[in-house]
């Protein structure tokens, strides 16, 4: 067997596309309409049917949609924000961007997603604006009582879905929890484009009107700009129409990254590591993250066996060089936990069995 090459195969995953890729580029060129045109349109209704929400809007990637989607939801500068501090710090710039400040909440050690119980202490402690719940790793955070809590405070709902396109729970899809909800298309993810993108979803048709507007300078009409707040991040029409031909085999791809979830958890047998829980349907295996408390060891060893892996996500928001010791203050011991031992292993759609037995062996083999 070849070594795998990383653990997302992007060539493997895109392959088995390219007479359908290769059209795209083709219509692409004859129609000479470039931004924002039939192809967004259609993709647009599409994910909004796709994610069960009656809107979705294309924007530049997600991290642009998070921010678009706070000045959405009528946040400033000094308002303060939830979000946890292990997602990759995509919400933090996007709270940074608009001025207003991060609160930042512990998460769950089941899940490693943002926990009730620490986000109902936020809640109480100070005037929380929003709430940005992140869907990590593929797996809908504790959506049902973060809702309750966001609905019983008066506080707008924000879901940070870039790794959970997909993911159900009692008949509702990841982004149609919230107030707002935002995706990231960044090639990597279950549904990915061949650049970047991103969408927001949402239900309320004024909440529809001002995020369309404020994707776009803030124009009610070209050249008239009456939103404050807005910019340039718009869904380019060869992306759109990439991620209309993937989204119907969206729901396919997660089957397979499930079941590649439910190999590992039958073959990793180390008392050094923990392993993540079973995916279910509320979870989209879009990271296989295992748990190790001698992390770099394990990684020396696995590059030795030149076993493609990596950390999602080693520097937790809080602690980043960038706030000068801001939040020094600030204990998240679960989140400081999780970010000193996680550790991905390869999981993409295309992997065979074969390739996870021979991940779980090198695994299996290191010595502690």
């Amino acid at each position: 067997m070849k070594p795998l090459k990383a653990i997302n195969d992007l060539f493997r995953h895109n392959e088995p596309l390219e007479p359908e890729i290769s059209k795209v580029f083709q219509d692409f060129l004859a129609r000479g309409w470039y931004v924002l045109g039939a192809e967004v349109t259609a993709f647009e209704r599409e994910f909004a049917a796709y994610c069960g929400t009656e809107y979705a809007l294309g924007v530049a990637n997600g991290t642009d949609a998070l921010e678009l989607a706070l000045r959405t939801a009528g946040v400033e500068a000094g308002d303060r924000v939830a979000l946890v501090a292990n997602a990759g710090g995509y919400g933090t710039f996007a709270v940074n961007a608009i001025g207003a400040v991060p609160v930042y909440v512990d998460v769950d050690a089941f899940s490693l997603n943002m926990d009730v119980l620490a986000l109902e202490r936020a809640l109480q402690a100070s005037s929380i604006s929003a709430i940005i719940v992140t869907h990590l790793y593929g797996r809908l955070a504790n959506i049902e009582e973060i809702s309750r809590l966001a609905r019983d405070k008066g506080v707008k709902l924000i879901e940070d879905c870039a790794q959970a396109h997909g993911a159900l729970r009692d008949g509702k899809k990841a982004g149609s929890w919230g107030d707002l909800a935002t995706f990231s298309f960044y090639p990597t993810k279950n549904l990915g484009a061949l650049g970047d993108g991103g969408a927001l979803t949402m239900n309320a048709p004024d909440v529809a009107e001002r995020a369309k507007q404020l994707r776009q300078y803030g124009w009610t009409q070209k050249y008239r700009s009456t939103v404050i707040g807005g910019r340039n991040s718009r869904l380019d029409e060869v992306q759109a129409a990439i991620l209309r031909v993937k989204l119907p085999y969206l729901d396919r791809w997660n089957a397979r990254r499930r079941a590649i979830f439910d190999l590992y958890g039958k073959l990793l047998r180390h008392p050094q590591i923990t392993l993540p829980a079973p995916c279910g349907p509320d979870h989209v295996g879009h990271l296989y993250v295992i748990r190790c408390g001698q992390r770099d060891s394990l990684s020396a060893h696995l590059r030795t066996m030149q076993v493609p892996h990596d950390i999602h996500f080693p520097v937790p928001d809080h602690r980043q060089e960038m706030f000068n010791g801001r939040f020094a203050a600030d204990i998240l011991p679960v989140t400081e936990s999780a970010c000193n031992e996680v550790l991905t292993l390869p999981c993409f759609p295309e992997m065979t069995d074969e390739e996870v037995e021979w991940v779980s062996q090198h695994v299996n083999q290191w010595e502690a």
